[in-house]
C-alpha cells in the first residue's frame, strides 16, 4: 500500500462509526457536522420586512448535516431501542406484551384519529360512543359501575382515585379521616400519591409472608377512627394473590374506610374475578398493561377509574353519558358533588379505541383466557427455576414470579450481574431489587402473550447461569455485558450526576 493510500486509509477509519455487524456504535449528530455541507444551504434574503415585527431568528443549533446522513443517523439510533417487537420482555410488576396491530389500525381511521376536542358532541357521536362502551365493559370487568376515562395514566388513576375518597369523606364531614393504610410492598406511587392528596401514611409490613394479614391489619387499623382508606395491589408486588382481602376489606368498611385497589396487575384477574366481589371501592386500570395499549412511546397513556356505587357521585368529570339516543360528556353542572375536572380535553381517547378493540376481539371467553395464559405462564417459569434461585415465599404465584439471588451471592454473582448477562443473550433483565421488601429480588413477568419457545430459552439461559455459578465460573459474570455498545456503566454516578448536554 501506497502512503498516499495510508493516510486516506486512516482517516478514514478516524471519521468512520465503529460497527459491527448490525451492532451501531454512532457517534453525536453534531460529530457528523461538515460545514461544506449543510442541510439546507439558502441565500440570505434581501430587503426583506418582517410582517411580524419579529427578527430573524439566531442560530438555533442544529447540526448542518445531509439528509441521508440525519436519516440514518436516527434509524440506526432507534435499533438500540429494545422492545416487545424486538424479544421477550419479562419486567416484573409491568406487563410489557403484544400490541395487536389490529388495535392500531382501527385507532388510525380518520374519524378517530382526526377528531377535534372543541367539535360539538352531535359531529364525535362515534367517538362519544366509544367512550360510552369502554366505560361499560370496564365497569362489568371490575364489578364497579361508575366509571371515569379522564386519567392519563396509571399515577394519574392513583390521584383521580384517592381524590375521589378524599371528596366523599368531605361532604360527609369525616374530616378526622386523614389516614391511608399501605403495604411495605406497595408500589411507590402509591404512598407518593396519598401524601400529595393530603393524606398522613400507614404502613403495614409484610416481609415475613409476601402478604397482608389480617393480624397485622387489625393493628395498622387501631379503633379505625382516623383511618380514610387503604391502598393495595391485588395481586401483589410479590407476584402473590391476598388471601386474607375479604375479611380485610370489610374490617376496614366497619370503621367507613375505602379500599383503593392498584390495577397494575389486573391482567392476573381479568375475566376471573370482580375486584368489587372482594370489597373494592376503587380501582384504577393500566389500559396499556392489561389491555395492550402502547406503554407511553405511542402516544399518551391512560388510567381509567372504576368505583362503586357509593363513590360514583364524587368521580371526576366528565364521563360519557347517553341521554336519549345521543351520546354527552357531563359538566359539574350535571354533577356538582362531582371531586372536579382532572384536565382539559380526552387526549388520550386513542388508547381508549385500542383498549375496546382489545376487548371486543378476545370477548369474554379470550380475556378469561388472558389471565389464565398470563399466569400458567409465570408459573412455568417458577417451576422450572425454582431449584436454580432462592424462592422466597411458598406456593403458586399469579401473573409473575419473584426469584432471588441468595444462592449466586453466596458466590460473588448478584441479581445486577445476572440481569447483565441477560443483555449478552439477547434479553431484556427482568425487574431487578424490586419489590424492596425482598433483598437481591428478581420480579420476571412473562405475560399471555410470550410462546412456550421464547419462555424456554430465557429459563435455559437463566439455568445456565446457575449451573455456571455452581461450578465457580464466576468472572465473566462481572464483565457482562460483552458484545453491546456499551458496556458496565457506573450507574450511581449517572443517577447522582447526569450529563445531560452535549460540549
Amino acid at each position: 500500500m501506497s502512503a498516499e493510500m495510508k493516510i486516506i486509509d486512516g482517516d478514514a477509519r478516524q471519521h468512520q462509526d465503529n460497527n459491527r455487524a448490525l451492532h451501531y456504535e454512532e457517534s453525536l449528530l453534531w460529530e457528523k457536522e461538515r460545514s461544506d455541507h449543510p442541510g439546507v444551504d439558502l441565500p440570505a434574503p434581501q430587503n426583506l420586512k418582517s410582517r411580524t415585527g419579529m427578527k430573524a431568528r439566531d442560530d438555533i443549533g442544529l447540526p448542518q448535516v445531509s439528509e441521508p446522513t440525519a436519516l440514518r443517523h436516527f434509524v440506526r439510533m432507534s435499533t438500540w431501542n429494545y422492545s416487545i417487537d424486538h424479544g421477550f420482555f419479562p419486567l416484573g410488576s409491568c406487563t410489557m406484551k403484544h400490541n395487536p396491530r389490529l388495535n392500531e389500525k382501527l385507532a388510525r381511521l380518520p374519524g378517530f384519529a382526526h377528531i377535534h376536542p372543541k367539535q360539538p358532541a352531535s359531529t364525535v357521536q362515534g367517538a362519544l360512543g366509544v367512550m360510552f362502551e369502554l366505560q361499560n365493559w370496564l365497569a362489568e370487568l371490575t364489578g364497579l359501575p361508575g366509571v371515569c376515562l379522564s386519567p392519563a395514566a396509571g399515577a394519574h388513576g392513583e390521584l383521580a382515585g384517592l381524590m375521589t375518597i378524599r371528596r366523599a369523606h368531605e361532604l360527609k364531614g369525616n374530616k378526622h379521616k386523614n389516614v391511608i393504610l399501605i403495604p411495605d410492598s406497595a408500589h411507590g406511587t402509591n404512598p407518593a400519591t396519598a401524601v400529595i392528596c393530603g393524606f398522613t401514611v400507614r404502613n403495614i409490613p409484610t416481609k415475613d409472608t409476601g402478604r397482608l394479614t389480617l393480624a397485622l391489619f387489625k393493628e395498622a387499623l387501631g379503633d379505625g377512627h382516623d383511618v380514610a382508606g387503604m391502598m393495595v395491589t391485588n395481586p401483589n408486588t410479590c407476584g402473590l394473590f391476598e388471601r386474607e382481602i375479604l375479611e380485610i376489606s370489610k374490617a376496614l368498611h366497619e370503621v367507613g374506610g375505602y379500599f383503593y385497589c392498584d390495577g397494575a396487575n389486573f391482567n392476573a384477574l381479568v375475566g376471573k374475578i370482580r375486584p368489587g366481589d372482594f370489597g373494592v371501592d376503587v380501582m384504577h386500570i393500566n389500559l396499556h398493561k392489561t389491555f395492550s395499549t402502547p406503554h407511553g412511546g405511542g402516544g399518551p397513556g391512560s388510567g381509567p377509574i372504576c368505583v362503586s356505587a357509593e363513590l360514583a357521585p364524587y368521580l371526576p368529570v366528565p364521563t360519557a353519558v347517553k341521554r336519549g339516543t345521543a351520546y354527552h360528556l357531563e359538566t359539574l353542572e350535571d354533577r356538582p358533588t362531582s371531586m372536579g375536572m382532572l384536565k382539559g380535553f380526552q387526549g388520550q381517547f386513542g388508547m381508549h379505541v385500542r383498549a375496546l378493540t382489545y376487548m371486543l376481539s378476545h370477548g369474554a371467553d379470550g380475556l378469561k383466557q388472558v389471565a389464565e395464559d398470563a399466569v400458567l405462564n409465570a408459573n412455568y417459569i417458577l417451576a422450572a427455576l425454582k431449584d436454580a434461585y432462592h424462592v422466597p415465599f411458598d406456593g403458586p404465584c399469579m401473573h409473575e414470579c419473584l426469584l432471588t439471588d441468595k444462592f449466586q451471592k453466596e458466590k460473588d454473582v448478584s441479581t445486577l450481574d445476572i440481569a447483565k448477562g441477560l443483555i449478552e443473550h439477547g434479553f431484556h433483565p427482568m425487574t431487578v431489587y424490586f419489590p424492596l421488601v425482598v433483598q437481591g429480588a428478581m420480579l420476571i413477568e412473562p405475560t399471555e402473550t410470550e410462546s412456550k419457545e421464547s419462555i424456554d430459552r430465557f429459563i435455559t439461559v437463566m439455568k445456565n447461569f446457575a449451573a455456571d455459578v455452581a461450578q465457580d465460573r464466576t468472572d465473566i459474570f462481572h464483565d457482562y455485558p460483552l458484545s453491546s455498545p456499551r458496556r458496565r456503566l457506573d450507574e450511581v454516578k449517572a443517577a447522582r450526576e447526569p450529563v445531560l448536554r452535549w460540549k
